[in-house]
């Protein structure tokens, strides 16, 4: 956990990564105050959510399968990950039956690889419909970068997702203030997200040490 307090200390709100991790290395940083963190899995952030402190803000990074968002639609702080309509509609719904809005990022795909999730830029400009959510709150966007050691591709990618966000909350967001945040930078790449304008990072193993 070397990087901890260097991180904490940066421009941006620190989401420290914590899945596969115990809930004994979560309860160290929650001692020293901090309370943001980001897991992948429903199964796995539900038994947490149920095992530690409820005052901590869970943010949920992976993939959400339709399906699962009831499990989390009570007490999720943040979705990261929303990369469709569908989605949208089934989040809001969840809200809805919880009495309470949750708040979401909208997923871009600003990667080259297939494997990466995201809505495109021109899907959300030509069909986004924030007021057909009355349970969503929309607090801007999230993107992950193509896995390579080419900076310059990363810092591309980055400055298209920041321009990305520009635009679509001038369309749809112009007078709410609650649409600021990028989240974008992890470990491998956190300081050139830094750079081009991250609001949020998603911190795991520069936290945690290697997973197994």
């Amino acid at each position: 956990m070397d990087y901890f307090n260097e991180l904490r200390n940066k421009d941006a709100t620190l989401v420290a990564v914590s899945k596969t991790k115990p809930a004994e290395d979560i309860m160290r940083l929650y001692d020293q105050g901090h309370r943001d963190f980001g897991e992948n899995r429903v199964g796995e952030l539900v038994e947490k959510h149920q095992a530690l402190p409820k005052d901590i803000h869970w943010h949920f990074i992976g993939h959400l399968q339709s399906k699962k968002t009831k499990e989390i639609a009570e007490f999720i702080h943040l979705i990261h990950s929303v990369d469709s309509f569908k989605l949208l509609k089934i989040i809001n719904k969840e809200a809805s039956k919880n009495n309470r809005t949750i708040d979401v990022l909208l997923q871009i795909k600003i990667a080259k690889e297939a494997s990466k999730y995201g809505f495109t830029f021109d899907e959300l400009i030509s069909d986004l419909q924030p007021g057909k959510y009355e349970n969503i709150r929309f607090r801007g966007v999230m993107g992950m970068a193509t896995f390579t050691d080419d900076k310059d591709q990363i810092r591309n990618e980055f400055k298209n997702l920041v321009l990305y966000n520009n635009e679509i909350k001038a369309t749809h967001f112009r007078n709410q203030e609650s649409f600021n945040q990028i989240s974008m930078g992890m470990s491998g790449d956190y300081e050139i997200a830094l750079e081009e304008g991250a609001t949020m990072l998603r911190i795991g193993s520069l936290i945690f040490g290697s997973r197994d």
